[in-house]
């Protein structure tokens, strides 16, 4: 039984492009994690169902290989995919994009002449990162949609690229989504990643589907949280936050 838990962990784990890390993520000792692998040593039932959450798998990996487990409901990371998105949405670090509260700003894509800023927490579970947040309300009035909470939550994951970050987002129950991708900004604070947004919409004549985009981390700083979301919502240029302006070169068309 050891020796297939090892094998199994030991697959599960290459994904990831460091043991230590992966083991942090875990909240479980590099040392012990290594007996694990090497079938040393069996975890303890809690720590097995931690595992077993962490890598979205059931007890049977005590005794099947891996691959015969199946992975049910899993896209990216299922039998198909895994091997071409799997890295990706596993490799994805806090060193490269923390957990938290961000600040996000971009051109409205309703209203050209105004911005669009907004508030977006990202968080992890299960090994994948996630994000969560609500369209401002008069977004979803100027479309002639609900403006309750459940109808204005928007949630998207997000992969690690060569140099930055993709993210896919959707509205529950949305028949369309917007992909972002964000490259680190090189500041004081190092808490700036830019790029752009472009929703899967048909061509337009009258508007844009792609727009630069700016992400602000905002950690968790009570202050800086409340001050930030006094001010999202449509804003015209000058409202902008000083270094989202300069960093959506809002003079300049996007290429």
């Amino acid at each position: 039984m050891r020796s297939m838990f090892g094998e199994n962990l030991r697959r599960l784990s290459r994904h990831y492009p460091s043991i230590s890390e992966l083991s942090r993520q875990l909240g479980i000792n590099r040392t012990q994690y290594n007996r694990y692998l090497s079938g040393e040593s069996f975890p303890r039932p809690d720590v097995l169902d931690k595992i077993c959450r962490f890598f979205e798998v059931d007890a049977r990996i005590l005794l099947d290989p891996v691959d015969e487990i199946g992975d049910e409901g899993q896209v990216l990371t299922g039998p198909h995919l895994k091997e071409f998105f799997g890295p990706a949405v596993h490799g994805l670090t806090e060193d490269h994009f923390p957990s938290g509260l961000y600040r996000f700003s971009r051109r409205s894509f309703v209203n050209y002449a105004q911005f669009m800023v907004g508030i977006v927490r990202i968080f992890r579970e299960g090994g994948a990162t996630f994000l969560r947040g609500f369209e401002a309300k008069e977004a979803m009035q100027q479309q002639g949609l609900p403006v309750s909470a459940g109808a204005r939550e928007f949630r998207g994951f997000a992969t690690r690229q060569d140099d930055g970050i993709a993210l896919v987002v959707s509205r529950r129950n949305g028949m369309t989504c917007s992909f972002n991708y964000l490259a680190r900004v090189a500041s004081f604070e190092n808490n700036y990643w830019v790029g752009y947004a472009a929703r899967t919409t048909r061509e337009n004549a009258t508007g844009d589907r792609i727009t630069r985009m700016v992400y602000e981390f905002l950690g968790h700083d009570t202050g800086r949280i409340l001050d930030a979301a006094r001010s999202t919502g449509f804003r015209d240029e000058e409202e902008l936050v000083g270094f989202h302006r300069r960093l959506l070169k809002t003079g300049d068309s996007f290429r």
